[in-house]
């Protein structure tokens, strides 16, 4: 109830409604059907989804009309499913003004953006990344399974076969006004939204909030089942085991709920391995909205019950505290360090963390959901500063691959930045790695886009007064290139621009494109880019992007690049009768802008490729440039 403002409103609202439809057709009074439709107008206003219920409820009236003929009944029936339709109009157009300039065309374009929400961000999701705009077709019914109770999913299998069952027993009473038709309302309610979002390939983020209000039918549908099996057999004892059986479950239910409090959020059922420690948090992500970190803020502010508390970011969490408690958690300024750093367990997947810095975690099924990190020293246990310390006498003594602002020390797979002169406030800032795998296309949990980079923020720590320390793990993949660089401000409208790009590698980005060009003295024509095919010892082949004095708005335009393979039957499926893989690309995701120059290096996949076509468009001006390149025949 705590992720947005319309999932339990949503459901809320979806039961009452599915009351008072049940209750009206019971009753068969045209102010039942005009009450039960000004509640689904309401509901459709809160999301557009319940508009099914809209021609559920008019067909079912239309078979009612049908075996009613004419006569008393018949009018009866005209009044009440008009009666309902016409206020499930009224009540949706009254309440929703943005409908009123063009009352069909602007509710067909709501359910469209409905169906094709334009918020394709990221999920992990059975341990993969991938894109909200290309979800499996088992996304919701996967979630659905593993975050309803056990005891739920058992008894409404039972009662949708109950229902479907009565349905083939007895065909004639699902054309009826009876409670099996009810029945098959509610299997139609709870499996056809499912099968549009399949069939529409709709966009769905944060777990299956979206459709929280497919619960009420199945539980519906539930009930029927407990109803089905206890009338199994007439004996009491029978009866009364069913009963004790199903109110023994939803105790159960009930105090696991107890012992989750307060992230009830974060329930899986036992079909899910909750043992394995981290298991969860490395397979499925949860708590888009953040709102378990709520409890790290109280932990904070009972630590420090005083004075202020600095953190690097404040969570939308921060707003269920008391107003008191609220105004003692302040942003940190580019003046003054943060004191700690709070992470929800969505954060912990991209950014790999060292056990030391941390203050506290937070362990939901072996599994953390949050942990709290210190940024100055005096506020670490005494064994974490001094493991700062160490790394940092480490780093001294050896000598740094990048040289600036900050110098940057590689031991083994750690960066470590460290600055002498580190002025107030220069903590505020985010250091960044982006990181090429040698194999972007065997490397378990990468991204599908092809962002090859990691992104690590808020991992610095103050040594003394003037000792700014930050240390970034590095994947244990086998890696290729890294960029690294940090990104100093907190405005905005600057974001994503980053400060201070330096690349190096084994060997580095800029030496392999120099050492390309030595080889090839005419790169591939390009009206813009130099683009050079490299292929790497071990296997693997990749493009190297260059261009000198490149300019902002160059290396900001997204290029295209589209592979077509000597065999079509290496393309996945759904791309063989286009020819050709899509693999467009921003520069930054492949590698950056250090010195003015556009450097990327993007890697390819292993089957043979006949030709590249790749470059440069924009919707106001077309296309920049583009060429096409011969590679295998």
């Amino acid at each position: 109830s705590l992720f947005n403002s319309r999932d339990l409103p949503f459901l809320s609202m979806f039961m009452i409604a599915l009351y008072l439809l049940e209750r009206a057709f019971r009753r068969d009074k045209v102010g039942a059907f005009v009450l039960g439709g000004v509640v689904v107008g309401l509901m459709t206003n809160i999301r557009i989804m319940g508009v099914m219920l809209f021609p559920a409820v008019l067909a079912m009236r239309g078979f009612d009309f049908f075996v009613a003929a004419v006569g008393a009944k018949g009018k009866q029936t005209l009044l009440t499913g008009g009666g309902f339709g016409l206020a499930s109009v009224i009540a949706l157009y009254a309440t929703w003004p943005w409908l009123w300039g063009d009352p069909v065309g602007r509710f067909l374009e709501g359910f469209a953006r409905m169906a094709h929400f334009p918020n394709a961000i990221n999920l992990l999701f059975r341990g993969e990344v991938i894109s909200a705009a290309a979800l499996p077709p088992d996304y919701i019914p996967t979630w659905f399974v593993i975050t309803t109770p056990p005891l739920i999913l058992l008894l409404g299998l039972v009662g949708a076969a109950a229902v479907v069952g009565a349905g083939i027993m007895r065909p004639r009473r699902v054309f009826r006004n009876t409670r099996l038709r009810f029945g098959f309302l509610l299997l139609a309610v709870f499996t056809l939204p499912v099968a549009a979002v399949i069939l529409l390939d709709s966009i769905l983020y944060g777990n299956w909030r979206q459709m929280y209000f497919l619960y009420a039918p199945f539980c519906l549908l539930a009930v029927f089942g407990v109803r089905w099996l206890a009338a199994v057999r007439p004996q009491r004892a029978w009866q009364g085991g069913i009963y004790g059986l199903t109110t023994a479950g939803l105790l159960l239910t009930v105090l696991q709920m107890v012992q989750l409090h307060p992230h009830q959020q974060f329930y899986f059922n036992f079909l899910v391995d909750r043992t394995t420690p981290e298991y969860l948090r490395t397979q499925y992500a949860m708590d888009y909205w953040r709102v378990s970190l709520a409890g790290d803020l109280k932990y904070l502010l009972k630590r420090h019950p005083e004075e202020p508390v600095y953190l690097s970011s404040l969570p939308w969490a921060a707003d269920f505290l008391p107003p008191a408690a609220r105004q003692r958690l302040i942003l940190s300024s580019e003046t003054r360090d943060p004191d700690y750093v709070v992470l929800r367990r969505f954060d912990l997947e991209y950014q790999p963390d060292l056990a030391f810095n941390r203050i506290r975690d937070r362990q939901i099924y072996n599994s953390t959901i949050s942990i709290v990190k210190g940024v100055d020293t005096a506020n670490m246990d005494a064994a974490a500063a001094d493991a700062y310390r160490e790394i940092y006498r480490q780093a001294q003594s050896g000598k740094p691959i990048i040289r600036g602002e900050y110098d940057v020390y590689l031991r083994d797979r750690t960066l470590v930045f460290s600055r002498e002169d580190c002025p107030a406030g220069d903590l505020s800032g985010r250091f960044v790695a982006k990181v090429f795998p040698f194999d972007p296309e065997n490397t378990p949990g990468f991204n599908p886009e092809g962002e090859a980079f990691l992104s690590f923020s808020n991992t610095g720590v103050r040594l003394g007064d003037t000792t700014c320390l930050a240390v970034i793990q590095l994947p244990d993949y086998a890696q290729g290139d890294i960029l690294v660089g940090r990104h100093k401000s907190r405005n905005a409208a600057a974001f994503p621009f980053w400060e201070e790009w330096h690349s190096f590698s084994r060997p580095g980005l800029s030496d392999i494109i120099a050492d390309r060009r030595r080889k090839q003295s005419q790169p591939s024509p390009m009206e813009s880019f130099d683009v050079f095919l490299d292929r790497r010892a071990g296997g693997g082949k990749r493009l190297l992007y260059a261009k000198g004095d490149c300019s902002r708005p160059e290396y900001e335009t997204r290029l295209f690049l589209h592979l077509y393979p000597v065999n079509p039957d290496s393309l996945p499926p759904e791309r063989r009768d286009l020819g050709f893989a899509n693999r467009d690309f921003y520069l930054s995701q492949y590698g950056g802008h250090p010195g003015g120059n556009c450097l990327a290096a993007v890697p390819l996949p292993d089957y043979p490729i006949a030709e590249i076509h790749t470059g440069q468009s924009t919707p106001g001006q077309g296309q920049l440039w583009a060429a096409e390149l011969t590679v295998e025949r």
